[in-house]
């Protein structure tokens, strides 16, 4: 990947054919899971009569979708009344459509910005912040996935089945340092 730089504009960057193959498929996995998520929502009369759209009350349960939407109200681990578990309940089944609806939307830029068969990308500012978001969501996943500490080393012995993921992870956090880097030239 040719390093990001600011052009007028413009977000300039470059991927081989391999590293858009790398990027589009991470995406479309994450846009495969939350679609899977939307598509749980609870049908409600009230919400097709208001035009007001009702999500899951409860988290996921796969821990990479808990990671990419997560709780919207922290519960006392100590003590989870009956009210704050409602709240919680209530705020993930408002806000989460929206949230997903975001998600889905930055991956769709990244799809639509990255040639399938690598080569130069120019973005908008509007469109950077858009791979800045769906980056995040990528290295969330994929480090909930590999369960990525602040303990872990850089690299992981060969015969670790993460080793070249672990790769993937930091190569991805590059990609979204270059972008930050050049988007605040």
């Amino acid at each position: 990947m040719r390093e990001w730089r600011r052009k007028g504009g413009r977000m300039i960057g470059g991927f081989e054919q391999q590293e858009a193959a790398v990027v589009r498929g991470l995406v479309s996995q994450i846009e495969d899971m939350l679609k899977a998520r939307a598509d749980e929502a609870p049908q409600d009369e009230l919400a097709e009569l208001t035009g007001i759209r009702t999500g899951p009350s409860e988290g996921p349960d796969d821990p990479v979708l808990g990671r990419l939407l997560p709780d919207f109200h922290r519960l006392d681990p100590d003590n989870p009344s009956k009210e704050s578990l409602d709240s919680a309940a209530v705020l993930r089944s408002l806000h989460e459509p929206d949230v997903v609806d975001a998600k889905l939307g930055v991956a769709d830029v990244v799809l639509r910005t990255l040639p399938p068969g690598g080569g130069e990308v120019r973005l908008t500012f509007e469109e950077a912040d858009a791979w800045l978001s769906a980056l995040n969501d990528v290295r969330l996943a994929l480090g909930t996935a590999l369960d990525v500490t602040e303990d872990m080393p850089d690299q992981l012995p060969e015969d670790d089945p993460r080793a070249s993921h672990l790769g993937v992870y930091h190569w991805l956090t590059w990609v979204q340092d270059s972008l930050v880097q050049a988007l605040t030239e």
